[in-house]
């Protein structure tokens, strides 16, 4: 496949606490006549505590009333957005259907893409036909160069075929843009999933065969064949996999950094030539490349003459089945969502037809659908409350890093300087995407698909030899989420998650700051986690700390390794504290950052209650709330396995465990659960 978060009444509430808790801190007086929606305490559980588990305590009858709906594998904080966004998104879509008659507008593609999309008769009684031609051409191939030009065209409507591409700046030299080959290839998640020997592997290998069947049985093969060559693409992909760099192994920036030159990496793989390759792909003369493994690209050139021409044929129909299963006939869909949605991750029901269109829109055509969504849903005036958010967290942070009793004075100065030169985007871009070079008709899905794809693809290689664009942006305008890009030494907002939980406009300053402040705080500390912290204030990968201060760093970070180690999932799945490390060290940084933001305002200052709750405790439940959430549990194991982001209980409790403030907030006790002695609890920034 293409790989590219009622109110109780007043007796009620309070009797409960008064049951309940029997403890010495008092929460509230008296719970307002007329409370606010941002803390509802029907999400509570109050037959716990918030030093038992305050995560369970905060949002206890919120997972409680809120299961994972059948068509999802995760529900809570981040899906209610996104639901939310939804519901606009298709507004949009469903207006822009009036302008199908002007293609070149900006409105006549959006209409036309989702008109394409939703026609589900002209889609079936397609069947697959519109991959044929491809399928075809995989018959035809003889030879190993027939199968690398075979990849190397695919490439072009971004079928990332064995090996992964993208025009990307130079780790060490980020005015620079080269071209950057990777690892890829595999159908499982994961390498562990083809060589762990667990039962829960072996399952998921012998779904994965059952499925494969399925999907050569849509092209026409026989019950026989098709097992077969399911079998054959297993055990081939299991040799990718033994090459593969493992997900920790891939966190360390240095080990994936390989500058070469094209004559050298054909020297490596002298069954490839690659400078044929790139003029299969159209990636432009260029004789420097970035080689993120080269022992995987070793162990392809090996297969292209070792592994039989019937197997590669097989291995190739299955991609480009998988690639484009989610716009061919219903057969396809279901085959694919019964193995990913299903045995993978959990769901009970795939998504309706027109969420499934919408996502590919946003992810096809997410700027021009971007554009339209801000204009109509997302007041200017949030955009600079967002902003004002930022600067004080940014001033914080500077203020707690001159205050770091582990770091020197040589070290601090640098590490001020990376951090007053971030480049901060919010909601959208300042520059939108042209799109009119792209074609769209409510004809084919199939052809707007490979349409956006190659659109991207050639806007992609179009930037080797020219100057650095920062201005670009990785996520859509309406997505759920946020990140920090090293590279370009930036963190970057959409609209799409500067809602309530996160952020509203309307809320008090606990609320904003324990939300979207801690997301804030969170992708700043991105800038100096374990991968951040080894690039340089211009987005180079470089040594820029004092010896000692790394080892203290290192030290610290460890610590933060071993409390992650000890968390479990569904029994014994151990939380992997070397994976999850930089976003465990955001989540620290994050909460940190933002508390210590927050007691800057009016409200932080104070000790006036609302909801009946203090301004601290009111940050803190903001926090918990953020993270609520539902998972099916193989959407959880999935997550251990590959998401370096903990379970969200533990992106919750795990921070505010080594956060003193917290302690005193909720009188948080000896020997209770949430209880770290303050010798053990782990402040590094």
């Amino acid at each position: 496949m293409k790989r590219k978060i009622s109110l109780f009444a007043l007796t009620t509430f309070v009797l409960l606490i008064i049951i309940t808790f029997q403890t010495s801190w008092q929460i509230s007086d008296a719970y307002q006549e007329s409370p606010t929606h941002f803390i509802d305490s029907a999400n509570f559980n109050f037959k716990t505590k918030p030093s038992d588990n305050f995560y369970l305590w905060a949002n206890g009858n919120w997972i409680k009333n809120h299961p994972v709906p059948p068509t999802e594998s995760r529900w809570g904080s981040f899906a209610e957005i996104q639901e939310s966004n939804y519901s606009d998104l298709k507004k949009i879509l469903e207006a822009s259907v009036q302008y199908v008659s002007n293609p070149n507008s900006d409105e006549g593609k959006i209409g036309n893409f989702y008109l394409s999309g939703i026609d589900s008769n002209t889609i079936n009684a397609k069947g697959y036909q519109d991959i044929k031609p491809y399928l075809n051409k995989i018959d035809n191939l003889s030879s190993p160069a027939d199968i690398l030009q075979f990849i190397a065209s695919e490439h072009r409507y971004a079928d990332e075929l064995i090996f992964g591409f993208y025009a990307t700046t130079d780790d060490k030299n980020s005015a620079k843009m080269l071209p950057q080959f990777y690892q890829n290839g595999l159908s499982l998640p994961e390498k562990d999933y083809y060589t762990k020997t667990d039962e829960r592997m072996k399952k998921i290998r012998d779904a994965f065969v059952g499925y494969a069947t399925h999907m050569f049985e849509n092209i026409g093969e026989s019950n026989e064949s098709a097992k077969k060559n399911a079998q054959a693409v297993l055990e081939f992909e299991t040799k990718l996999a033994d090459a593969s760099m493992s997900l920790v192994e891939q966190r360390d920036p240095n080990a994936i950094y390989h500058k070469m030159t094209v004559a050298a990496l054909t020297k490596e793989t002298p069954h490839i030539s690659w400078c044929t390759v790139m003029n299969d792909m159209s990636v432009p003369n260029c004789d420097t490349i970035l080689v993120g493994q080269p022992l995987f690209m070793k162990a392809f050139d090996k297969e292209l003459v070792n592994t039989p021409l019937a197997v590669w044929k097989a291995y190739l129909k299955l991609h480009i089945v998988e690639s484009y299963a989610n716009v061919l006939s219903d057969s396809f869909v279901a085959t694919q969502f019964a193995f990913y949605g299903t045995t993978i991750r959990g769901q009970k029901e795939n998504k309706p037809r027109w969420k499934r269109v919408l996502q590919s829109e946003d992810d096809h055509l997410g700027e021009l659908l971007g554009k339209i969504y801000v204009a109509q849903y997302f007041p200017a005036e949030a955009k600079e409350r967002i902003l004002s958010l930022v600067n004080n967290l940014q001033s914080t942070y500077a203020t707690r890093i001159n205050q770091l009793s582990w770091m020197s004075p040589a070290t601090k100065k640098k590490a001020l300087y990376k951090l007053s030169t971030f480049m901060k985007k919010i909601a959208y871009p300042d520059k939108w995407r042209d799109y009119s070079s792209v074609n769209i008709s409510n004809n084919s899905y199939f052809e707007n698909v490979r349409a956006c794809d190659a659109f991207v693809y050639r806007r992609n290689i179009a930037k080797l030899g020219k100057p650095v664009d920062r201005s670009d942006w990785e996520m859509t305008p309406p997505t759920v989420n946020a990140y920090y890009n090293p590279g370009f030494n930036e963190i970057v907002f959409p609209a799409g998650i500067l809602k309530f939980p996160f952020f509203d406009f309307k809320a008090d300053d606990a609320i904003n700051y324990g939300g979207i402040g801690g997301v804030i705080g969170h992708e700043m500390t991105h800038g100096f986690d374990d991968q951040g912290s080894q690039y340089d204030a211009e987005g180079n990968l470089s040594n820029w700390w004092a010896p000692q201060d790394k080892e203290n760093f290192v030290k610290l970070t460890d610590r933060l390794v071993k409390q992650y180690d000890q968390y479990t999932v569904l029994g014994n799945l151990h939380v992997n504290g070397r994976l999850t490390l930089g976003e465990n060290l955001a989540d620290l940084g994050g909460i940190t950052l933002a508390y210590t933001a927050f007691k800057k305002t009016a409200e932080g200052q104070s000790n006036e209650k609302i909801d009946g709750f203090t301004p601290d405790q009111r940050f803190f439940l903001s926090w918990a709330q953020i993270w609520r959430s539902n998972s099916t549990d193989a959407s959880l194991a999935l997550r251990i396995n590959t998401d370096p982001h903990s379970p969200t209980e533990y992106r919750c409790n795990g921070p505010l465990s080594n956060l003193t403030p917290f302690y005193k907030a909720f009188d948080i006790q000896p020997n209770s659960y949430m209880w770290r002695p303050e010798a053990d609890r782990i402040e590094i920034w």
